[in-house]
């Protein structure tokens, strides 16, 4: 602390006297501060410099023990129950420097809040039976889960945390509560006492069996066809009660809950089962948590395909939320772990989410995690297959994130064995060694946190790949195959005359390249299983490059962080379109801005230094009308022939601004307790207490477009959640 107040004392003596030698008012950048650089704790809206290291908490160390459940809900020999995990027991690990020696500077843990005491539900030949150590069964969002500790235990592990530089994200649930039997024949009281409730502060809000009429809650029953996005997002996956997130009080329940825990440090949120909750609800809801404190959030849309879906895409350039990189993930266990794709199924992942997503480096990559098996066991317990995926996840683009214990090898089929205890912590495993070379490297290197990729050389074993960032360049080389090396000739690469060391020390047999002119490597022998990366760190940039802007989307008046190099450390200008902004940091590295007073559109944001020189634009931020509520629209008797659908479009940008291509929709026609045909319904973000006018459309399989006749619809939207029900015209 003392450090960091001596640097900006002198910036600040040595900024006065560059202002008052070139003749400039003082007065006009009163109001400017130094800014950290991009890669520190503080910043916690961008985490392109980052390594996440998720943790199971109740599986990771117990450093408590009088907090460890008793009865039934708890056995250390059960990995469906508690095992006694908890806030303390991961204090202990950053005092005993485990993550700092790892190289990781984030920590993603279970979600904290109070979950059910029971085990739900009790019928043992239930595959789901046992306890909610996990945490994904909220009974009370205001309180922590007594078994990992209390809120004085949780801030100190935050404290604890950011004075070793690493950054604390907490998983979040608000798609529904716990196990209800409401959706079958009968109800039993003994084995579902709560009946997923939903508490606060410890008072019951309401719960499944008392629900008519209120609609906490939705009531859809299962999920019976996962490929069909109405039922995936408002029916109950397997019995869990799905809260109605439209209805006003869980609409400010959410947001209260997400803006408490933000208010005691978190630096980011992981957001559960994006998948099954309205797009337009998380919109709203994401662009409070903007309001209140811009951290970086990143959500779950569950695939098992190695390309993202639109409706993937779609949702993470509109909702304002990155994703976990299921895509990639998929493409890594199959080239790497059990082997059924080629090299050439990472290198068409890559390219293809490229294309599809707004800011593609944001997206949150891994190998496994607690919904699949761990790598270790996909590989048929292969060390080296774990460690030759953490070298391309690690040096690949994306936030990359560990998950716990696979840097100890550790081994687990399906849930709940993909969960089990962490049983050392070694920090000489060829992967810890692997994470703890290559995971710093994302801080110091700007080719890892924002480069370009290109692939240099590929077949079906090696995979050679580049990332660059202004003349910052990182190569990575990685043969699959342990029996069989590689003779390579004339790979060209972006890293200047010179000759580089591994980064990895030899650790996978790799071993120094050397590069000519025209960026060429005449010859390297890529050995059996040899894994290699080389970089070059340039030490400035003259003209402004942007990496990362974090958050996409926000309001007028909200402040946003750019990070990237060759910003200078003499203030310059910040544009949205040709709008100014204001500037409230500024350094080398990073700048936060005021998103400008200006019309709800999409913009391209331009730096230029205190010289003149431009980044060029960079593209896709969202400017929202004004803080956002959400509306769920009704149309009746819109009755539509084979192949169309219908859409809503309006004034507001936040309704396409009246273009047809941005038309909100399609709508949906299929639930029992909410609409069905010729009623349709879609949920919303709109800002809160304006006026605006829409109608509605239906489009055909061609494209063609027929309109709603007559006047427009009109309404004014309040704060809260709300509905629409018109006739079509």
């Amino acid at each position: 602390m003392l450090k960091n107040l001596v640097r900006k004392v002198l910036f600040c003596l040595i900024f006065g006297i560059l202002l008052f030698s070139l003749g400039l008012e003082t007065s006009a950048f009163s109001n400017v501060r130094l800014s950290e650089s991009d890669n520190d704790v503080s910043n916690y809206s961008s985490f392109s410099t980052d390594v996440i290291y998720q943790i199971v908490t109740d599986r990771f160390y117990n450093g408590d023990t009088s907090n460890d459940p008793s009865g039934d809900i708890y056995d250390s020999m059960d990995n469906r129950k508690y095992h006694g995990g908890d806030f303390r027991g991961i204090t202990d690990k950053l005092l005993d420097n485990y993550f700092t020696d790892l190289g990781v500077s984030a920590l993603w843990i279970s979600s904290p809040i109070e979950n059910i005491d029971y085990l739900d539900p009790a019928d043992s030949s239930v595959s789901w039976t046992g306890a909610s150590y996990h945490g994904y069964w909220g009974k009370d969002y205001f309180q922590t889960n007594p078994y990992f500790g209390t809120f004085d235990d949780f801030e100190t592990l935050v404290t604890t945390a950011h004075n070793k530089n690493i950054k604390i994200v907490i998983d979040f649930a608000p798609n529904h509560t716990s196990t209800t039997n409401t959706y079958g024949t009968t109800w039993e009281q003994t084995k579902y006492p709560t009946d997923g409730g939903l508490y606060q502060n410890g008072n019951l809000i309401g719960n499944m069996r008392n629900d008519y009429g209120v609609n906490y809650f939705n009531h859809e029953g299962w999920i019976n066809n996962w490929n069909n996005l109405e039922e995936v997002t408002y029916h109950s996956m397997t019995g869990l009660a799905e809260l109605n997130q439209m209805n006003n009080t869980i609409d400010t329940y959410m947001k209260d809950s997400i803006n408490m825990w933000l208010g005691l440090g978190v630096d980011g949120i992981r957001v559960d089962a994006v998948k099954h909750m309205p797009l337009g609800w998380q919109k709203n809801w994401v662009s409070n948590i903007y309001d209140n404190k811009p951290v970086f959030v990143f959500g779950e849309w569950f695939s098992g395909s190695t390309t993202p879906d639109s409706k993937m895409s779609k949702f993470a350039n509109e909702s304002g939320m990155n994703l976990l990189d299921f895509s990639l993930a998929n493409s890594l266990r199959g080239a790497i772990g059990d082997l059924s794709l080629n090299m050439q199924s990472i290198d068409n992942t890559i390219n293809e989410t490229a294309s599809l997503f707004n800011q593609v480096n944001n997206q949150v990559t891994f190998i496994d995690n607690h919904d699949m098996s761990r790598f270790m066991t996909l590989s048929g317990n292969t060390t080296h297959s774990v460690d030759t995926a953490y070298v391309i996840q690690l040096t690949e683009r994306g936030v990359p994130a560990i998950y716990y214990g696979t840097e100890q090898y550790l081994e687990g089929e399906t849930d709940p064995d993909n969960r089990s205890d962490m049983v050392q912590f070694d920090k000489t495993t060829t992967a810890y060694e692997v994470i703890s070379r290559l995971a710093p490297l994302r801080k110091t290197n700007p080719a890892l946190s924002y480069g370009t990729y290109t692939e240099r050389y590929l077949n079906n074993d090696v995979y050679i790949f580049e990332r660059k960032f202004g003349n910052s360049v990182v190569l990575t080389a990685v043969n699959r195959n342990t029996s069989t090396g590689y003779n390579l000739s004339n790979i060209f690469t972006s890293l200047p005359v010179g000759t580089y060391n591994d980064t990895l020390d030899g650790l996978l047999n790799g071993y120094p390249l050397t590069v000519l002119s025209g960026g060429r490597v005449p010859s390297y022998y890529l050995g059996a299983g040899a894994c290699a990366v080389w970089q070059y760190n340039s030490p400035n940039e003259t003209s402004p490059i942007i990496g990362n802007i974090s958050p996409l989307m926000s309001k007028p008046g909200n402040i946003i962080t750019l990070t990237g190099r060759g910003f200078g450390t003499t203030i310059g200008s910040v544009t949205f379109g040709v709008n100014n902004s204001t500037i409230t940091e500024w350094s080398d590295t990073m700048i936060k801005v005021s998103v400008p007073n200006v019309g709800a559109s999409t913009y391209t944001i331009n730096v230029t230094n205190n010289g003149g020189a431009s980044s060029g634009g960079y593209p896709n931020f969202k400017i929202l009308t004004s803080s956002q509520t959400a509306i769920r629209f009704f149309v009746q008797n819109a009755y539509t022939s084979m192949g169309e659908n219908v859409y809503l479009v309006g004034s507001l940008d936040e309704l396409g601004a009246w273009n047809t291509g941005r038309a909100i929709g399609p709508m949906f026609n299929s639930t029992s307790s909410i609409a069905s045909y010729p009623t349709w319904f879609f949920d919303v973000s709109i800002p809160k207490n304006t006026y605006f006018e829409y109608k509605y459309i239906k489009i055909d399989s061609n494209g063609n477009i027929v309109w709603e006749s007559g006047i427009n619809h009109i309404y004014t939207s309040g704060s809260n959640t709300g509905e629409i029900l018109v006739s079509w015209h």
